[in-house]
């Protein structure tokens, strides 16, 4: 039996250690921040200057006026609507798609043969890899201006976030339910309406309403290049300098965000009772 006087007591290890892979990790992290300072030309005194103090000041000051005419407000309140139908309905596109892809992207037990399955991996990498801006943009061309376009550019892109998370889902589902359907003939469809769904069913919806939340913000940008909503009264009117219409296009975006941050955060918390 140990006692007090015969422990030994170990010294904390070196802050440094050669054969430590995380701290020569940390250092090539230092050292590429501290190559990014060097590389970069960060105008520190200009941006710290009085006169970009001055200007800023000015600038502040003008969105501090909102513009609250009951014309522009109209137009602000149908713009508002405008970006949240665009996320609701570009999310519940993705949705549809993304878990039609998710299903032939993932293995659901061992036996599976998932003979798409890297193929479809591969075409939701490059859904996901081009941003909702760039899809926007392509669209238009086809599409033409408006919330269309935007729509269709949030759902292409969240289509292949979602499908990855809910191929991941399924694949992480406990097969003990799968695996006794199985033995009693059951049919693979049958098997993932009765066994696997259920199971996954919370997480998804929690997927879902987190990438609506990040919906609504893309959204609102879409609309910079002509797909509707809040975004295009944004850059119309800051292309004006009209700054007292841009505050109020700004405090509707931060309203509408944080709305739907509540109702996700709700929701999520109602699922998980």
């Amino acid at each position: 039996m140990k006692t007090a006087a015969n422990e030994v007591y170990r010294l904390p290890p070196k802050l440094f250690d050669a054969r430590c892979k995380a701290c020569w990790f940390g250092a090539g992290v230092l050292l590429l921040v501290a190559l990014s300072f060097w590389t970069l030309d960060l105008q520190w005194a200009q941006f710290l200057s009085p006169t970009a103090f001055t200007k800023m000041g000015k600038f502040l000051g003008e969105l501090l006026q909102p513009e609250a005419s009951p014309a522009f407000l109209k137009k602000l309140l149908l713009a508002t609507l405008e970006t949240l139908a665009m996320s609701a309905l570009g999310t519940l596109l993705a949705v549809l798609l993304g878990l039609a892809l998710a299903l032939p992207a993932s293995k659901t037990f061992d036996g599976d043969p998932a003979r798409w399955r890297s193929l479809t991996r591969l075409l939701l990498n490059a859904l996901r890899s081009i941003p909702e801006l760039i899809w926007a943009t392509l669209l238009l061309i086809a599409a033409g201006l408006g919330p269309f376009a935007g729509t269709l550019a949030l759902g292409l892109h969240t289509s292949g976030v979602l499908g990855r998370l809910f191929a991941e889902a399924i694949e992480n589902t406990p097969p003990s339910p799968g695996f006794a359907l199985r033995l009693r003939g059951v049919s693979e469809n049958r098997v993932f309406f009765y066994a696997t769904l259920p199971q996954v069913l919370p997480q998804l919806l929690s997927y879902t309403l987190y990438r609506w939340e990040n919906n609504i913000r893309a959204a609102a940008v879409l609309g910079v290049v002509g797909a509707g909503g809040l975004g295009q009264m944004l850059a119309f009117h800051m292309g004006l300098f009209q700054m007292g219409e841009t505050s109020s296009i700004l405090i509707a975006m931060l309203l509408l965000v944080a709305l739907v941050d509540a109702l996700s955060f709700a929701s999520r918390r109602w699922l998980a009772t």
